[in-house]
């Protein structure tokens, strides 16, 4: 019984531990993620209204 009763105590260990590992994996993840759907939304909204350009003159009415 005090035999099971480790392996089940390593057991516990061993998930936690991978479980910890994977989820600072995940974590590391979150600020390139960030990153790149802020470049995303500013290519989009660059796309969606191109800047004007202030050094042309309006064309002129008739």
């Amino acid at each position: 019984m005090d035999g099971t009763a480790i392996i089940i105590i390593l057991a516990i260990a061993g998930v936690a531990s991978v479980l910890l590992f994977a989820l600072k994996g995940l974590l590391d993840q979150v600020p390139d993620v960030i990153d790149s759907a802020g470049r995303a939304r500013d290519s989009w909204q660059r796309f969606r209204q191109p800047p004007r350009d202030d050094d042309q003159e309006p064309p002129m009415a008739a």
